[in-house]
Parts: C-alpha cells; sequence; structure tokens
C-alpha cells in the first residue's frame, strides 16, 4: 500500500501527473519512511529530482508511508485530482477537486493506492482537508462548489465518487491495530462532521449553501443535500431589493445533461413575488427558473394579489416575471387583482430544460 503525503512543497510541486487526470504521480518518491517516522526528506533546492533508487519499490508484507515530491513545475492551486465521466452524449466532462490551501498547517492531501493483494483494478482513494477560507473546491458544470473535506474514489476508467462536508483529515503515525479499511491501512484518518451551511456552492450571480455533496458514477449526479438556502445577487444597477432569495430540500447537478436542478419543496422569492414549485431547472447565466410542479399541485407564483399557476413556469430571475408554459392538456389558472382573466391557454410545448445563453 501506498500513501502519498503531500507536503507545503509537494503541494507546490504535485506536478503534471495528477493534472493530466492520472491517480498517482508518475515520479517516484524520493524516499521511503517507516509509518512511526513520517518525516519527510524535501528534494534538492535547485529543482532537481532527488535520488529515487529504490523509491518506488512496494513492500507486500506492510503499509507504507511514503512522502513524496514531483520534478515539476510549481502549481500554484495547490493539490488537485481530476474525475472524467463519459457522457451519454460521448463527449467527456471534467469533475476538478483542488485543495486551496498551501500550507500544512491547514489541511492535507493524501492518495492512497492500492496493496498489491487488492483485486485487480481497485480505485485509488485521496483524502482532501483544507481549514482555510478556499477549502477544497469542485467544478462541476457552472457550479464551483467548497467545503472543508473531500474523499474521492478513482476507479481505472477515470469517473469515480465524491463526498464532500465539513470535517477534518490528519496523518497517523502508524495504522490503527486491527483497522482494515482503505484509509487505515495508509495511516490516514478522516472525519466528516455534515452540518447545515457548510458546502457552498456558487453559479454566476448565486451562492448556494447546504450539507453535504455527493457525486457516483452510478448515474453522474452530483447530490448536495440541504436544508439548502441561496441568494442571487441584484443586477449591476440595481437595488439590492431585487435580490432573489429561496430554499430547497436539495440540489442535483446532472453532469451529463449540464443542468442544475433545486428539489423538493423550492421557495423562491423576489421584492413582493413568492414563487413555489416541486423542482426547478435553475440556470443563473441565462437569467432563467423552470419551476415545475408535481401531481395535484402545480407550479405557483404569487405577486401581491395576482396569482398565476401551471404545471411549468418560466421565471425571468432579473426582469421578476413569470409565464405560464402549458401544452394542450394542461391547465393554467390564475387570480388577478385588476379584473383581467387569467392568460390564455396556449400551444407552446414545455421545454425539457431551461435555455442556454
Amino acid at each position: 500500500m501506498k500513501v502519498k503525503r503531500w507536503t507545503l512543497l509537494g503541494s507546490l510541486l504535485l506536478g503534471l501527473a495528477l493534472a493530466q487526470q492520472a491517480p498517482v504521480p508518475a515520479t517516484p518518491p524520493t524516499s521511503e519512511v517507516s509509518p512511526a517516522d513520517p518525516a519527510p526528506t524535501l528534494p534538492d533546492p535547485s529543482g532537481g529530482a532527488a535520488d529515487d533508487t529504490d523509491s518506488d519499490t512496494d513492500t507486500p508484507d506492510s503499509d507504507e508511508a511514503i512522502p513524496s515530491s514531483d520534478d515539476a513545475a510549481a502549481d500554484e492551486e495547490g493539490a488537485n485530482v481530476t474525475l472524467t465521466r463519459k457522457a451519454k452524449d460521448g463527449k467527456e466532462r471534467v469533475i476538478k477537486i483542488v485543495r486551496t490551501g498551501l500550507t500544512d498547517d491547514t489541511g492535507i492531501f493524501a492518495s492512497c493506492t492500492p496493496q498489491d493483494s487488492d483485486p485487480a483494478g481497485s480505485p485509488t482513494l485521496s483524502v482532501f482537508s483544507e481549514t482555510g477560507p478556499g477549502g477544497i473546491q469542485v467544478t462541476v458544470d457552472k457550479n464551483l462548489i467548497r467545503a472543508p473535506l473531500a474523499i474521492v474514489t478513482q476507479q481505472e476508467s477515470g469517473d469515480g465518487h465524491i463526498e464532500m462536508s465539513a470535517g477534518t483529515a490528519r496523518f497517523l503515525d502508524e495504522p490503527p491495530e486491527g483497522q482494515t479499511d482503505r484509509l487505515s491501512r495508509c495511516a490516514v484518518e478522516a472525519k466528516p462532521q455534515p452540518a447545515p451551511d457548510t458546502v457552498f456552492v456558487k453559479q454566476g450571480r448565486t451562492d448556494l449553501k447546504g450539507k453535504t455533496l455527493t457525486y457516483d458514477e452510478s448515474d453522474g449526479v452530483a447530490r448536495i443535500d440541504g436544508p439548502i438556502t441561496f441568494e442571487r445577487s441584484a443586477e449591476a444597477g440595481k437595488p439590492d431589493s431585487d435580490k432573489l432569495s429561496g430554499t430547497s430540500e436539495r440540489i442535483e447537478v446532472n453532469v451529463d445533461n449540464e443542468t442544475t436542478t433545486l428539489v423538493g419543496q423550492v421557495v423562491l422569492k423576489n421584492g413582493a413575488r413568492t414563487s413555489t414549485a416541486a423542482r426547478v431547472d435553475y440556470d443563473d447565466a441565462a437569467n432563467v427558473a423552470v419551476l415545475r410542479g408535481e401531481a395535484g399541485k402545480p407550479a405557483e407564483s404569487v405577486d401581491g394579489k395576482d396569482v398565476i399557476r401551471a404545471p411549468v413556469l418560466r421565471y425571468n430571475l432579473d426582469l421578476n416575471t413569470v409565464i405560464a408554459l402549458r401544452s394542450e392538456d394542461t391547465p393554467i389558472t390564475g387570480e388577478f387583482d385588476d379584473g383581467d382573466p387569467a392568460p390564455a391557454a396556449g400551444s407552446s410545448p414545455v421545454p425539457a430544460a431551461p435555455p442556454t445563453p
């Protein structure tokens, strides 16, 4: 078993191998130390590669804690790993995980590779922790997601599994006795501590907060569990009173379809307007939210005494206006204070997702 222990200099010199989606850096580690003596050997200050004689030899009968630094240009964004997913349309979607911190005082990065006795094709397990303000950042489609802790499983195919939350991680002096899980065997301890408003999501002008993130290759969906709270800042030049705020139970980011959906008792508020729906396809860049109702409960938008209800509503986020979208078999109802009738039933089909910019 090998665990790459990235210290300050190791993070700065993480190398091209990780940046090119390889789960383990190509350059051999500089030295081997026992689990009881994890102090790393730093490379030559001149930037040349350290002597790597016998430094990449596995020890079949015991786990190893291996400090590492790569002979490559400094990477100012810190340690990183990428997952690559081949979507249903045949195109590749890339998810990037980055530790923003560059000091050993605020976190760790550990890459735990399989032991020789593990089955062929076993994944690489990476642990990122960062208590600094930048945290661990994960880029998924239009969303930049940030949290203190991420545990990433990378399959040989390039895709994998991500879990993010509040929490910490640290290197242990030696593997815990009797523990056989991958992290324990690598002498790494991770302690997730999920809590509300500790997973941060940014999409354009919209900032959202949740509790945990889970992404899995089985369906290519990143799910951020809530309660979710969010705000969208007002358009440049407009007063803060024009900002949009809201809540939902969770967020789903579909990597294949490149869509972001607020799910479960969604509420959007802007000034006097309050809109509710079971699901909302949300696109900050296009300034559009498509509100979708559920059986027996249409989407609804209330502005003062004016109310409009339909299975699908299209909300212009900047103009704070709502229109109903329907097909021939879906009713639209409304209540209007000025005595005007509800909008006439049209024949426009309901779009599958918000239009792209």
